[in-house]
């Protein structure tokens, strides 16, 4: 039987209502009910019933006038359904849905019975015997219904025993029997039915309640309450909007359900006015209420709110205590925590096993390891170390601390382990930085057939994207499918980052697009993730379209910056860091170094300087990005004396450090400089050097020519050299044109990184600047058998914005013949003064130059458009992912000659600054 419950037979109340006590309520008495200013939270998803009900047995008041500011309540009819709730299940099952029937010999009993006897008497036999397959039996099959004592027998049997279905086929054989439910029958099926978690149910019967929807305290009680349970915590407050408005005196069990129900939202305006109301009805002085509203007021982030709750109780309990000592951890507050629970012990009140979790759990996030021993040796005085919650909490505390050893002895201790204490260890070894031993744990976890929740699957996910562990990675996102977890951000989350580290970014992005929510993690891992696969420009997009809807925080910028500073996006930059000012985070975290990092891969080494000057707390990495961007730009003499400064204001190089220094002297050929800083590595700083030292100094030997020393240096390394190491040897060879060492140099590259495309090239420069055609042919064979073809070349500029990339021998662009034009142009006035491109033909095939295999010019294509579409003036900056040749260097020059702009061009090695016909790196290998 279906019904529609109007909006007079749901709120009985006329223009003056009428309370429980049947006093006249004026409006004037009503107006501290005042509606909740969010209209979000005004769309009321609360299901209406389907057809009109027959009249009601008593005469119903009319509406109400629409009081003082409040909004007039919609009818039921017009009004969504609640989110993820099932389709109506209340009218009968199909025979194939019900339970097996009876034998032949207890259905002759129980026919035998009830012919006898009372049916409903012999119902309530049954549900007192818990016989609960005879009693539903017998309900459905009497010809007359049994009456209300019978059915709430029945229905608080089916409610002890969690007999979901057989109380949805009771409900729904009261439903088609009674046009209207009593009282007592009505709250006995809501307490049932809310208790299964049927919500749409639960506002069928009570719309069926008309006496009890009007009048009683303890329906509504039922239905906030069980709104919020099933995490429909909007649904629970409109619900109590609609109570205080049909005059409904609230009672000390309404508050609690309305007060968790505002800090799950959370809803800080809502649970403020839901504190005036326990003060308006009288209710200030009930402990559990005001517990609940400190736990509110902690939820929501209003930590000194609750304190003053707290401090003004009269009366309290260990649940007193409990709620504002976790209020205090929960807002970050973990010192005053930690006092308010001494303070809780020297007046002598017991703690209890959630005081004594909770303050473990916190000595562990301050870092505390003393405290936190303490409070392992209090648990076990008090009887608590056995218990499961308590042993899970310590796991979690010694993993905040880092001592996964003292963990895995808790764990291996335990005589009973649920989900949460392997997802303790799981977690624990991924934060600490050992996601082997993760995924470790997570394989004996499915040995011990204990089932993942959420929050394992996103730890062991985590672990596998720092393992690159793919294949761990899909199995846990197919696990993942099946238990329905993909709705949970947190798994969501954590395959975007684990397919983003592996590499399978499209992976990532098909997640993302299939995600029902997305917070500001989701949105950060995709733009960092894009930035790692080095695909730039979407990350870009992506960060564009999150402004629409998301505020980006620290991590977002962070990663946005990245983009920029490779792409060389220098004026998107700039409205990045004017998007960091306005949110005032521009000292948040890693944002300052980002900030200096894009100005100076920007070629924008003035604004550097003033980011760094403005940066107060200045670290180690702030100082190295400012050294290597002097080095990029050929300032060797500057980056030794800002190092001198560096050492002086007390700040300890790293490995890092080093690295700079290094690669400053050889760029400038400061051979002496070079050993000093690479012996003091050890002598002064305790810095043992690394391959990457190694490969510093055997560039600088190789680059002013020693190549024998450089040689010999690698020779007497102590550690096995790398690729890394060999191939500045070769580079070396390159410029000065060694092809004996070179190809011997080559043999150890290639036996290290055999698919490496860049050190076939080296040895291709190496053949073609000595003439020796006929290898470099066979080189280029070799790369093609390989699948090594160098990608296209690819030129970046941003005019006006907007950044504009242009492929080798690339014929798109709109302005293609400007560009060509002013090409033409230029090389016209490098010929008429004898300096015409420089090219590296081979006499076997002339047509085909070496600069155009393995450069492409598209810089020149990149440069001619940045000077055709900015200001007189403006400085032209390029990014490329390859290296520049000697031609297009060459040209890059001249132009800075010709028309006095600074051009700036980072490619795959180096960057050059050029300006007035000359350049930053000193023309080294371009000779």
């Amino acid at each position: 039987m279906s019904l529609t419950l109007s909006l007079p037979h749901l709120l009985c109340l006329s223009t003056r209502a009428r309370g429980a006590s049947g006093h006249e309520i004026g409006h004037e008495h009503l107006a501290f009910a005042k509606p909740r200013q969010n209209p979000a939270r005004l769309r009321l998803r609360l299901p209406p019933p389907c057809a009109p009900p027959p009249a009601p047995p008593h005469e119903m008041p009319p509406p109400p006038a629409k009081p003082a500011l409040n909004p007039p309540l919609l009818p039921l009819a017009s009004l969504p359904s609640p989110r993820a709730l099932p389709p109506a299940r209340l009218h009968r099952l199909s025979p194939e849905k019900r339970p097996r029937r009876l034998s032949s010999a207890a259905v002759s009993a129980a026919a035998s019975t009830s012919s006898s006897a009372d049916p409903s008497a012999e119902l309530r036999a049954l549900c007192s015997h818990g016989q609960l397959a005879q009693a539903l039996w017998l309900l459905e099959s009497s010809a007359e219904p049994p009456d209300e004592d019978a059915y709430v027998a029945l229905f608080r049997l089916c409610e002890w025993r969690r007999a979901v279905e057989p109380g949805l086929r009771a409900c729904a054989h009261a439903d088609d029997r009674h046009a209207w439910f009593g009282l007592r029958l009505g709250n006995a099926m809501l307490s049932m039915i809310i208790r299964f978690g049927e919500t749409w149910h639960a506002w069928r019967v009570f719309a069926k309640m008309p006496e009890a929807g009007c009048w009683r305290v303890f329906s509504w009680n039922v239905m906030v309450g069980g709104y919020g349970k099933a995490g429909l915590l909007e649904e629970a407050l409109d619900l109590y909007h609609r109570m205080m408005w049909a005059g409904v005196r609230p009672d000390v069990y309404t508050f609690p359900c309305v007060l968790r129900s505002c800090g799950g939202v959370p809803d800080w305006e809502m649970g403020r006015e839901v504190h005036a109301h326990v003060i308006r009805f009288g209710f200030g002085g009930e402990v559990d209420v005001l517990n609940a509203l400190m736990t509110m007021y902690a939820k929501c982030g209003d930590a000194l709110a609750a304190r003053k709750v707290f401090d003004g109780m009269t009366v309290m309990d260990c649940i007193s205590w409990n709620a504002m000592i976790a209020g205090h951890f929960e807002n970050g507050e973990c010192n005053t925590g930690l006092e308010l629970f001494l303070t809780m012990l020297e007046d002598e009140v017991q703690p209890n096993l959630m005081t004594i979790t909770s303050v473990t759990v916190a000595s562990g996030l301050l870092s505390d390891i003393c405290f936190a021993k303490e409070m392992h040796g209090l648990a076990v005085k008090r009887g608590f170390a056995t218990d499961v919650a308590f042993c899970n909490s310590l796991i979690q505390m010694y993993a905040s601390l880092g001592m996964m050893g003292q963990a895995k002895t808790v764990f291996s201790r335990m005589d009973a382990r649920d989900a949460m204490s392997w997802t303790a260890m799981i977690s624990g070894y991924e934060k600490n930085g050992f996601p082997d031993r993760a995924l470790e744990v997570y394989a004996l976890m499915g040995v011990n057939n204990v089932s993942p929740d959420d929050i394992t699957i996103a730890s062991a996910l985590a672990a596998c994207a720092c393992l690159g562990r793919l294949d761990v990675g899909v199995k846990l996102h197919e696990l993942a499918e099946s238990k329905g977890f993909m709705s949970y951000i947190v798994v969501a989350n954590a395959l975007l980052e684990m397919y983003a580290k592996s590499k399978h970014i499209d992976k990532a992005i098909e997640v993302f697009k299939y995600m029902p929510e997305k917070d500001v993690v989701s949105w950060s891992s995709m733009i960092a993730g894009f930035c790692f696969n080095h695909r730039n420009f979407e990350a870009l997009y992506y960060f564009r379209h999150m402004l629409v809807d998301v505020k980006p925080n620290s991590v977002t910028f962070i990663a946005a910056l990245a983009a920029c500073a490779a792409t060389g996006a220098l004026r998107s930059g700039k409205e990045i860091h004017a998007h960091v000012l306005r949110c005032g985070i521009e000292s948040e975290g890693y944002l300052p170094n980002a900030l200096i990092d894009l100005y100076v891969k920007c070629g924008q080494t003035g604004y550097a300087w003033a980011q760094f000057c403005a940066h107060g707390a200045k670290d180690v990495v702030s100082w190295n990005i400012m050294l290597g961007g002097f080095v990029a730009h050929g300032h060797g003499d500057t980056a030794l004396s800002f190092f001198n400064q560096m050492v002086k204001t007390g700040e300890c190089p790293d490995e890092v450090t080093f690295v700079a220094l290094l690669c400053a002297c050889s760029r400038g050929g400061m051979v002496k400089e070079g050993w000093e800083l690479f012996h003091s590595m050890t002598e002064k700083y305790s810095i043992l050097p690394n391959l990457k030292h190694y490969a510093c100094m055997v560039d600088l030997l190789s680059r002013v020519g020693r190549l024998t020393e450089a040689y010999n240096f690698i020779s007497e390394m102590p550690i096995t050299p790398d690729a890394a190491v060999w191939g500045a040897l070769l580079n070396g060879c390159r410029i000065h044109r060694n092809v004996e060492l070179g190809e011997l140099a080559a043999k150890y590259v290639f036996e290290l990184e055999p698919n490496d495309a860049g050190y076939y090239v080296l040895l291709c420069d190496l053949y073609a600047d000595a003439g020796r055609w006929d290898k470099l042919s066979r080189v280029r064979k070799t790369m093609r058998d390989k699948g090594l073809d160098h990608d296209s070349g690819c030129s970046w500029v941003e005019v006006k914005g907007v950044v504009h990339a242009f492929l080798t021998d690339d014929e798109s662009h709109p302005q293609i013949r400007e560009i060509n034009t002013v090409l033409e142009g230029i090389y016209e006035r490098m010929k008429a003064s004898d300096c015409g491109p420089v090219e590296s033909h081979s006499p076997e095939d002339k047509e085909v130059s070496k600069d155009d295999i393995f450069c492409g010019h598209s810089e020149r294509l990149a440069v001619a458009f940045g000077l055709i579409s900015t200001a007189p003036g403006t400085p032209v900056s390029v990014t490329k992912n390859q290296y520049t040749c000697q031609s297009c260097h060459r040209i890059l020059k001249m132009i800075s000659n010709i028309v006095r702009r600074d051009i700036i061009v980072r490619d795959s090695k180096e960057l050059h600054h050029f300006k007035d016909g000359s350049c930053t790196c000193g023309d080294e290998g371009y000779s």
